[in-house]
């Protein structure tokens, strides 16, 4: 039995204990954000559970919040930071969207009075942009934020992925005042926006340091970078006239989750699961999952109690007159007096009778099926006329009638439908690759295997041509070029059929090769000497001429038998009649691009040449064309390939597979080669059709060494040659003549 003494003190203590449960009900029954005891806010920013300020607020440290005074806050007051980045400000915290607005620092390059440049390269790892990287529940929102470039001579990259050779750039130019007041948009004049894509894993932002404000100083003298919410960023001249963006900051929007896991497994671990309210609902989101409240609740579903009844008869207008309002725990119901009958097809309402409410609810079948039936009949109509439009738009007319006219042989143009049974409506599992300018997927026309590209954009320039374009490209009979099959214009952005190429990318070929394979010289001289055919066929025997615009040995294909098929024709064009072909944003790949075409804007055959050479130096070395994780000097392959051939050292970069004293002299030619085709000066540069004639003067030799003697003199003496006249060449071929007749 318990004594009499301990009774009278363990009985006072329940008490308590119970009174304190009470207290704790009570003031979540007040619909609290924060978590019993703890600060609700900071600065008046409301800091809602699973978030918290102080220790054991917060669901994890992950989540802790400092209320503290910023060095940029003139009134000392507090403001919200998380604990995990000290630099990362807290503007707003969403529950339902599972979302969190913060400051985002802007980056800057100016130029000081005494024309010093300052160059801050990169993101700052304590930047807002920081928390994208590691274990942490935040993640950056590709849709709500914008990759942005300001100034007058600027161009900024943002490079995806650490294990990619491919970059976002933004080029941002104005050559006066008067053009950037002219403008005033975003829109490439002083201003340059992007998109960042959705299966980026990481980011990184750089400017291009040969890019300067030295030219345009007396009007702009800094240039700007960043990542910010589109939503609230609206572009003014005056932050590239004056420098008040240098100490400013912009909101972006990074999406938050509880753990790495989904609802459905979450939910096998009680302890841990955060949806601890009653009347809560789990989604997946981001990494983890975020918490709900059900319909007809509301307040915070990580809190016990959290999730409170929402009185929906404190509206006026919950039930129709005379109807009475009931509230019901997630719901309410309406009542109605004697003599009369709830609408069963909208129970806010009464009706007198049921002969009544038979007729209205016939009537309203009545008119719902008439405004189903007028809805779909619009839809059809306006969809036939979307799909007409877009026809047209992109050259459909002009190129059904030369189809007639049987001068599209073998080029068909399909329709939106035959594309999606094709592609099985564009499924994940059909995806060949992801390029630069769209989506590859693999498709069964006919019993017919196929490829078709479905662009991301196409410049508004060009869609008047488009059809007439794709009229020449498909006369194209070479057999080192991916054959064009078709088209669908029916879209907003066209689509392009090509024919399926087995083996890959000779990028792929090159950097993955299979265990226990081998690349023979001989192979690589092949294929390059068959991409380099290709590449002097569209500049020099198609009319008019083409520009392929992004040459790299991602888009060089092996069919069957190895044999290389040029592709991808998405940053192409035609040689211009006029000189006046810029563009404001470059379209390439980084390491790949042109230097020249960078500087200027302007797209030349010389800047496929470059390209080409980036490639032969895959092809020699089997070395990645940019390495992020090398020092600054060596990044670049086609930089320290130039170094090494000054210092007479390129032995260090071949592949160790190809290393034969046999082969040195022939591999010296085509490093020779290589390094004429990377001249900086495009007008230094061979032509293409010089680079296939001396790439098949090399593979000869290497079929058949004892034919002649090559020597390094010689092979100089031909290169030099080049840059003497070309003899004019009669084509007699029915085909060209064709090519021709189209192209005017």
């Amino acid at each position: 039995m318990m004594s009499e003494t301990k009774r009278n003190t363990v009985l006072p203590m329940i008490l308590i204990q119970l009174l304190l449960l009470q207290l704790r009900g009570t003031a979540l029954a007040k619909n609290t954000i924060a978590l019993p005891g703890c600060p609700e806010s900071c600065g008046g920013i409301p800091i809602p559970y699973p978030f918290g300020i102080g220790r054991n607020c917060s669901l994890s440290e992950k989540f802790n919040v400092d209320c503290e005074i910023s060095s940029d806050n003139l009134h000392n007051d507090s403001n919200p930071f998380l604990e995990i980045n000290s630099e990362v400000e807290i503007l707003n915290i969403s529950l339902s969207l599972g979302q969190v607005r913060t400051k985002n620092v802007i980056y800057s390059q100016c130029y000081p009075k005494d024309s010093h440049v300052i160059y801050y390269h990169g993101l700052n790892p304590n930047s807002p942009a920081g928390l994208f990287y590691g274990d942490t529940p935040f993640q950056l929102n590709t849709e709500k934020n914008k990759f942005t470039v300001i100034g007058c001579n600027t161009l900024a990259f943002l490079r995806l992925d650490s294990h990619s050779n491919f970059s976002v750039g933004c080029l941002s130019m104005c050559d006066s005042l008067d053009t950037l007041i002219h403008y005033g948009s975003c829109s490439g004049i002083g201003c340059c926006q992007t998109t960042i894509p959705k299966d980026a894993h990481r980011f990184d932002g750089d400017f291009d340091p040969s890019y300067t404000n030295s030219e345009v100083y007396n009007f702009s003298k800094c240039s700007y970078v960043m990542v910010v919410e589109e939503a609230e960023f609206k572009f003014n001249t005056t932050y590239v006239t004056t420098d008040e963006l240098s100490n400013a900051t912009l909101p972006m929007v990074f999406d938050w989750a509880i753990g790495n896991t989904t609802c459905e497994e979450a939910q096998t671990n009680k302890s841990s699961y955060a949806c601890i309210s009653n009347n809560t609902a789990c989604r997946d989101g981001g990494r983890g999952y975020l918490c709900n409240c059900s319909d007809g609740y509301q307040g915070n579903p990580y809190l016990h109690g959290g999730c409170q009844d929402i009185d929906e008869c404190a509206n006026q207008n919950a039930c129709t007159k005379p109807g009475k309002c009931h509230n019901l725990q997630g719901g309410y119901r309406c009542s109605c007096p004697s003599g009369w009958r709830t609408n069963h097809n909208n129970p806010r309402e009464c009706n007198l009778s049921i002969a009544l409410v038979i007729g209205t609810a016939a009537g309203i079948a009545a008119l719902l099926f008439l405004g189903v039936a007028i809805y779909v009949f619009r839809e059809r109509r306006n969809l036939s006329k979307l799909k007409e439009k877009y026809f047209q738009q992109h050259g459909g007319w002009i190129l059904l009638e030369k189809i007639k006219l049987n001068q599209g042989f073998g080029f068909t143009i399909f329709t939106k439908q035959q594309v999606e049974q094709a592609t099985n409506n564009f499924a994940s599992a059909n995806i060949l690759g992801y390029g630069g300018h769209g989506t590859v997927y693999r498709g069964t026309l006919r019993d017919q295997t196929i490829a078709i590209k479905k662009c991301k954009i196409v410049d508004e320039r060009k869609t008047k041509e488009f059809g007439k374009e794709m009229l020449i490209l498909s006369q194209i009979n070479h057999k080192n070029i991916v054959k064009i099959l078709g088209c669908c214009l029916e879209v907003e952005v066209p689509m392009l059929v090509y024919e399926f190429i087995p083996n890959g990318t000779l990028y792929h070929y090159i950097h993955y090769k299979k265990q226990g394979s081998h690349i023979s010289l001989e192979t690589r001289l092949r294929i390059v000497h068959e991409s380099a055919e290709a590449l002097a066929y569209l500049h020099t025997f198609a009319s008019p001429p083409i520009i392929h615009g992004d040459v790299k040995s991602a888009n060089i294909l092996l069919d069957q038998n190895y044999m290389a098929k040029v592709s991808d024709f998405g940053a192409s064009i035609l040689v211009p009649t006029d000189e006046a072909q810029f563009v404001t944003l470059v379209q390439g790949t980084y390491g790949y691009l042109d230097p020249e075409y960078m500087q200027s804007g302007q797209l030349t055959d010389k800047s496929d040449v470059y390209s080409f050479g980036v490639v032969l130096l895959e092809i020699l070395t089997s070395k990645p064309v940019v390495d992020f994780d090398a020092p600054e000097e060596k990044k670049n392959l086609s930089s320290r390939f130039l170094s090494c051939m000054e210092e007479n050292k390129m032995q260090e970069l071949l592949d160790d597979e190809i290393k034969h004293e046999d082969d040195m002299q022939l591999i010296k030619a085509v490093a020779e080669l290589a390094k004429e085709c990377l001249s900086m000066k495009g007008e230094d540069r061979p032509m293409m059709k010089d680079v296939a004639e001396e790439l098949l003067r090399v593979s000869k030799l290497k079929q058949h060494p004892w034919g002649q003697e090559y020597n390094t003199v010689e092979t100089e003496t031909m290169l030099s040659e080049r840059s003497q006249p070309d003899i004019e060449i009669e084509h007699t071929s029915m085909e060209v003549e064709e090519i021709i007749s189209i192209g005017r």
